[in-house]
């Protein structure tokens, strides 16, 4: 679907909410860019809604712009702005049909001729056919395509999604996430999805911005923000994360050396974030495998000795719980491959992983 202008890169300039004295969003600077799927993603109440009700114009910035290219668009009233948005509740017209409710948008512009529009965007969300059809006759999902293209079919030059996928059932949100990808990438338009859910983030955004209290913690391609968190937030919050309190005491030959706990433990110097002082030494869950004893522990690998407090088989992975001797529980998440001997609750274990998979953090982060 070709714009008749180029958008440029949506760019949020120093934007600040305040409600009374609670700040709900603090000076953020962000540049999202033209024609991208990009994920804003945080937890209830860090600001990821108001800042996207503030590009809506649906909320008024306390202070900052909202800028869509070289266009301050931030002045202007909703309706005035290149931008449409799809909520989670859909907001389907009840007593129209599926077409009128795509056309509605087109009908309002003064468009006259909307057959062939209204059904090629139909035909984009898979829905041939379904245009005399209520809005109650749809299921869950097929009522989301349809809020989709209703904001599709006027051409905005930017997307917001606020929570769609967060009223379907688990099955229908993984495979919406997949349709979502395919037709941003098929119309180009720039996509900004506000969501609690890393996994939608993950599955849909090139870039993922993890937001926290009001401000963005970290920004970047989904595997990035996965494999090297910059804060104990952001490991947290994307997935699991096994963080061991420590010391961290210089470089050496690449490395940075980690006192944890009583054990040595090092780091790749591109991994750490920290290489002096207080740090948390981090692995993923994944990263980590269970053997017997320390003797089979492979060369090269660091390890820590514990016993299996908790095994739960869900499927794809077995995932273990392994009290330390500092009384600490890492979480261990074996893959169930057919490869490797199940640890009964009680069994005493060691958890071992290749310091390539760890990460160091700074302990204030």
């Amino acid at each position: 679907m070709a714009r008749e202008t180029p958008a440029g890169d949506l760019r949020l300039a120093d934007l600040t909410k305040r409600f009374g004295t609670r700040t709900a969003v603090d000076a953020l600077d962000l540049t999202i860019p033209q024609g991208s799927f990009f994920a804003l993603l945080g937890a209830s109440g860090c600001g990821k809604t108001t800042t996207l009700r503030m590009i809506a114009g649906l909320e008024q910035p306390t202070s900052g712009q909202v800028l869509l290219g070289d266009r301050d668009i931030g002045r202007l009233r909703p309706h005035q702005r290149p931008v449409n948005t799809v909520f989670q509740s859909y907001a389907l017209f009840p007593h129209l049909d599926v077409f009128e409710n795509v056309a509605f948008g087109l009908r309002r512009r003064g468009i006259r001729s909307v057959d062939d529009e209204v059904n090629r965007m139909l035909s984009l969300v898979q829905l041939d056919g379904y245009g005399s059809r209520r809005p109650a006759e749809l299921s869950g999902g097929q009522q989301q395509r349809v809020a989709l293209v209703r904001a599709l079919v006027n051409r905005p030059q930017v997307l917001l999604l606020d929570e769609p996928l967060g009223a379907l059932d688990l099955k229908l949100r993984r495979q919406m996430q997949i349709e979502l990808k395919r037709i941003q990438t098929e119309v180009g338009i720039t996509f900004v999805h506000v969501t609690h859910d890393q996994e939608e983030a993950m599955t849909m955004a090139d870039t993922v911005a993890v937001m926290n209290a009001g401000r963005i913690e970290q920004l970047g391609a989904p595997a990035d923000l996965y494999e090297f968190p910059a804060t104990a937030f952001v490991a947290n919050f994307l997935g699991q994360s096994n963080l061991l309190a420590g010391v961290a005491t210089g470089v050496s030959a690449g490395d940075v050396a980690v006192t944890a706990h009583g054990a040595r433990f090092s780091v790749p110097v591109g991994r750490a974030r920290a290489d002096h002082g207080p740090v948390q030494l981090g692995v993923r869950p994944e990263k980590l495998q269970l053997v017997g004893s320390a003797a089979q522990v492979p060369v090269g690998h660091q390890h820590v000795a514990g016993v299996v407090t908790d095994a739960s088989y869900v499927g794809v992975s077995t995932q273990y719980l392994l009290r330390t001797g500092w009384g600490a529980e890492l979480s261990v998440f074996v893959a169930n491959s057919g490869t490797s001997t199940r640890v009964a609750v009680g069994e005493a274990a060691v958890a071992h992983w290749d310091p390539r998979h760890a990460f160091l953090l700074p302990a204030s982060s």
